[in-house]
């Protein structure tokens, strides 16, 4: 239950954030996304994601709501504001509020265990739970469960709190993406899987097709369910990207029971980033190209460098948004995608640290768009767990690359 101060506090950010996703820019920023996304350059998009820096640009001491959901609810109001104002990227500011779908899923039949670092925001180690063949066995297939009544309190609850301030719309399972080799590393361990295969190949080919029956059936579970929503929108994509196009839902699709082939959908495994690409496909993205296949477009990547892999990477069927991470080479990657996929390109972050130097900065970021001028590119910062307290800088970095985005 929300408190009347605070809901007084959460309408005006409301109006706030409704004044500005009516500014004449977010329509022009719908539209560019959408000729970018259909592969027609329009210029170098720009999304910047501060991520685990929201600490440091929004502390939770500027929170002015008293209760804890209210609080929660303040601060993506507030962030959506900060965006706007100071951090000058491509991101389209819409005028609604989304409720999620009461959806739970049960887990793999296993439980991660990690070795936990002396440092708040240090790394942890794995604690394996599969140890030998046998422990295989222990793995279920995962369970979706949905509750309508809490849905429609949920619904009920926004509705009113925000009345015709924003729009406020139900949805379910909008984001797809699949990560089969981080599930199965958090439960062997990251160091054993890559002895396993060489060790024990046998073993984790068995583990990658139970992971991928696993989501198959998880996938008919939500049709089954109805519980898919469209991503056609400002939905995030893949590791980096929205997914604004005309191109989907395909020109068949019911608007009441939405198909996989009426959405994007994505996949990554940045934990072969050291294996060869044969290994790359043979343990992983064999899997994930099945899964993929029957979604409308697909997303492949994150940090993983895929500049040898590309050509195991087109063969993804309906692949459009391809990762290009910071340990890319961005010269041979531009080379080979060309403009038939988008080069959704990831600068490096610890840029964001230590001596900011805008000069290298910006000679960085041109070299990029010098070797790029032939591709749809967009650049996605993000992975920006820390500015060292210097909100600015995300500032004149955007600032930056959008000087130079329009020159090209």
């Amino acid at each position: 239950m929300i408190v009347r101060e605070d809901k007084e506090i959460i309408r005006d950010l409301a109006k706030q954030v409704a004044e500005i996703a009516e500014l004449p820019v977010m329509e022009e920023r719908r539209c560019m996304w959408k000729q970018h996304n259909q592969l027609k350059r329009v210029r170098p998009m720009i999304l910047v994601f501060p991520e685990g820096s929201w600490r440091e640009l929004l502390p939770q001491s500027v929170l002015q709501c008293q209760g804890e959901a209210a609080r929660g609810i303040e601060w993506e109001l507030r962030w959506r504001i900060y965006q706007h104002e100071y951090i000058h990227d491509d991101s389209v500011i819409e005028k609604k509020w989304v409720v999620s779908k009461a959806i739970t899923t049960t887990d793999w039949g296993l439980q991660p265990k990690h070795r936990p670092s002396s440092q708040d925001t240090g790394s942890w180690g794995f604690i394996p739970v599969i140890n030998d063949y046998s422990d295989l066995k222990k793995l279920k297939f995962p369970e979706v469960r949905y509750d309508e009544k809490e849905t429609m309190h949920r619904l009920e609850e926004a509705q009113d709190l925000f009345g015709n301030i924003l729009d406020v719309q139900l949805k379910g399972i909008a984001h797809i993406s699949f990560h089969l080799m981080d599930i199965y590393c958090e439960l062997r361990g990251l160091e054993q899987v890559m002895w396993d295969m060489y060790d024990d190949p046998g073993m984790l080919h068995e583990a990658m097709a139970f992971l991928e029956e696993g989501h198959r059936r998880l996938v008919q579970q939500y049709m089954d369910l109805n519980l898919f929503s469209l991503n056609n929108d400002e939905t995030y994509h893949s590791s980096g990207g929205v997914g604004y196009t005309d191109e989907l839902p395909k020109p068949d699709y019911d608007p009441e029971r939405i198909r996989p082939c009426d959405m994007w959908a994505s996949a990554e495994s940045q934990e072969m980033a050291q294996v060869s690409p044969q290994q790359h496909y043979e343990f992983v993205m064999q899997y994930e190209k099945r899964l993929l296949e029957p979604f409308g477009l697909n997303g492949y990547g994150c940090c993983e460098d895929l500049t040898n892999k590309l050509d195991y990477v087109f063969t993804i069927p309906h692949i459009r948004r391809i990762s290009i991470s910071p340990f890319a080479d961005v010269d041979k990657c531009a080379e080979k995608l060309g403009d038939k996929y988008i080069f959704s390109w990831k600068p490096k972050p610890s840029y964001l640290v230590g001596n900011f130097d805008t000069d290298f900065i910006k000679e960085y970021i041109k070299h990029t768009l010098d070797v790029t001028k032939g591709c749809v590119i967009e650049m996605i910062l993000k992975d920006t767990h820390t500015c060292d307290n210097h909100p600015e800088r995300f500032t004149q970095w955007t600032n930056i690359a959008q000087e130079l985005a329009k020159e090209y």
